[in-house]
């Protein structure tokens, strides 16, 4: 990625952030959290985490933040009305930027050798197909037939990974967010009901 469209997506993602804080309407601020999940996905793939940025874009700014709208919308939130100045929130909020300013600082200012990714070794790749392969005739599947060609299969491995080994959690995190749905909605439905 060249350094101009790092610091292109890194200002779109800072600005998404900072207006998420500075609208005070909650709709506004939840559009301006999907610019801000925009430029991380655009980051992503400039650092050639393609699965990574797309799922970003797909989970995050899609799924994500339409629930969040929804909740939004079904609990009819208005505008933040203006508190009464005081100093105290003001002078905590400075100190608390101030603090990860030095930290920031500190940890940008420290050298660190320049480090690549190792060279993709193709015995080394060969060797583990073998143990991706089906059933007792070691049947090839697609990603021992990747790795044996030298090829890296991370989006076929994610998925196997996350459909064998965490497929409990998957299954109970797909029931809890389709339980929170129900929930907001039927308390949406009262709230209406009650006025």
């Amino acid at each position: 990625m060249s350094l101009l469209l790092f610091w292109l997506f890194a200002t779109i993602m800072l600005i998404g952030a900072v207006a998420v804080i500075a609208f005070r309407n909650p709709v506004s601020s939840a559009l301006a959290m999907v610019t801000s999940f925009v430029g991380l996905a655009a980051l992503f793939i400039g650092l050639s985490a393609f699965f990574v940025g797309v799922i970003q874009i797909l989970v995050y700014s899609g799924a994500i933040m339409v629930l969040f709208l929804f909740i939004i919308m079904l609990l009819d939130l208005k505008d933040e009305k203006r508190r009464s100045d005081s100093l105290a929130p003001l002078a905590a909020g400075l100190v608390l930027v101030a603090v990860f300013f030095i930290q920031l600082v500190g940890v940008l200012s420290h050298k660190l050798p320049y480090q690549t990714a190792p060279p993709l070794d193709k015995a080394v790749f060969a060797a583990a197909a073998d143990g991706y392969k089906e059933g007792k005739d070691k049947v090839p599947t697609k990603i021992s037939k990747s790795l044996e060609s030298g090829q890296l299969p991370d989006i076929h491995l994610i998925g196997r990974t996350l459909f064998t080994e965490y497929n409990l959690p998957l299954q109970i995190l797909g029931v809890l967010l389709l339980v929170s749905t129900v929930g907001v909605v039927t308390l949406s439905r009262k709230s209406a009901a009650n006025d």
